[in-house]
């Protein structure tokens, strides 16, 4: 008898039932797909591009020019940047990325080479 009240205080009780929220079911669009979270990126990066660009303008109008006339060209400088980095990352998250662009190289047959070898060395300069 003393042996079931030993395994009975051994085993824990059982934990109550604790309302555990679940997440949000996942909407079924694959993220190729998802307008809402592109733009959501789209808009969060072309703030903070433009917030920055225009504080490196402002910062460096302080430290390189007196006139204010200056000093706000600098700023929309600044601006103008980080509105042309924002459209063009936007531009690669709607289109899928960066275009692939390969540069054009030419290959030169080995018989072709061989003849531009012994053309210089047959004329002598």
């Amino acid at each position: 008898m003393a042996e079931a009240t030993d395994t009975a205080a051994a085993t824990p009780p059982p934990a109550p039932a604790m309302a555990t929220l679940s997440p949000p079911p996942k909407s079924g669009i694959p993220p190729r797909y998802n307008l809402d979270a592109k733009w959501d990126a789209c808009l969060d990066l072309s703030i903070r591009r433009v917030a920055y660009s225009s504080l490196a303008g402002a910062l460096a109008g302080l430290l390189l020019f007196r006139s204010p006339t200056t000093r706000w060209a600098s700023v929309t400088l600044g601006a103008g940047v980080g509105i042309g980095a924002a459209y063009t990352e936007c531009s690669y998250l709607f289109s899928g990325g960066p275009p692939n662009w390969s540069p054009k190289v030419s290959t030169i047959p080995s018989a072709h080479s061989e003849v531009i070898a012994l053309s210089f060395s047959l004329n002598p300069v």
